[in-house]
């Protein structure tokens, strides 16, 4: 899968075993999912179903063949749920389903301790451009161009909480499709659900970007474990 389509993030049962046989455990996660984004580390974000608003974020990594855990946190989504990305609306609070890449991470405040991926400050003048009718659609600017409005796009130093660090969400981002979403990415919580960003705790949040290797090429999967935004390996 690639960005904009739906991935599966399929919950899975014990396998099936003769009478009497000790119970084997399930796959890992990512060893069910029809694409991984080729790299050596993943992140998924799991909804129970289309219209939560709360799941499961977990960071992989793969060795030798197999996928581990490195670490869990509870995730938040969108105020109405998660969507399939080539479908999203903008405005809709939705969270796209789908495999994206992580292209940098940013913050307010300094990088963690450990951090390996590009990380840009965010200062006085740093704005994340959602104007449809703007060139800069769906990237960050400083200063703000003229043909992007400030009020359809987000100053993220007014963002003291959930920007303290984030990762960009590539949603939408190669190629922006006007009107179908900008300004996606894995934060810190706020007080609820988001807009359609991936949020977890600051502690999390922490982990990740001191874990995340760019050599090792990480991705995101979003999606539910059944569903329109569900996909099984096949």
């Amino acid at each position: 899968m690639r960005p904009g389509a739906a991935v599966v993030l399929a919950s899975v049962s014990l396998l099936a075993l003769a009478p009497g046989a000790p119970p084997t455990a399930a796959p890992p996660l990512p060893a069910l999912l029809a694409d991984t984004g080729g790299g050596s580390q993943l992140i998924t974000a799991q909804a129970p179903r289309a219209k939560a608003t709360t799941g499961t974020l977990t960071w992989w990594n793969l060795r030798n063949g197999t996928w581990t855990k490195a670490g869990s946190a509870p995730a938040r989504f969108g105020a109405n749920g998660l969507v399939e990305g080539g479908s999203r609306k903008q405005g809709t609070n939705t969270t796209p389903a789908g495999l994206y890449e992580l292209p940098y991470a940013f913050g307010i405040k300094a990088a963690p301790v450990g951090t390996k991926v590009t990380y840009r400050p965010v200062r006085q003048n740093s704005w994340w451009c959602e104007d449809n009718d703007s060139r800069s659609y769906n990237r960050w600017t400083e200063p703000r161009p003229a043909d992007c409005r400030a009020t359809e796009s987000e100053h993220l130093i007014s963002y003291t909480q959930q920007y303290a660090h984030a990762y960009v969400i590539a949603f939408n981002y190669a190629a922006p499709v006007r009107q179908r979403g900008a300004g996606i990415f894995l934060h810190v919580n706020g007080r609820a659900a988001t807009a359609g960003c991936v949020s977890v705790p600051a502690e999390a949040m922490r982990a990740i970007l001191a874990w995340a290797d760019p050599r090792r090429r990480p991705h995101i999967a979003i999606g539910t474990a059944s569903g329109p935004t569900a996909i099984v390996r096949y």
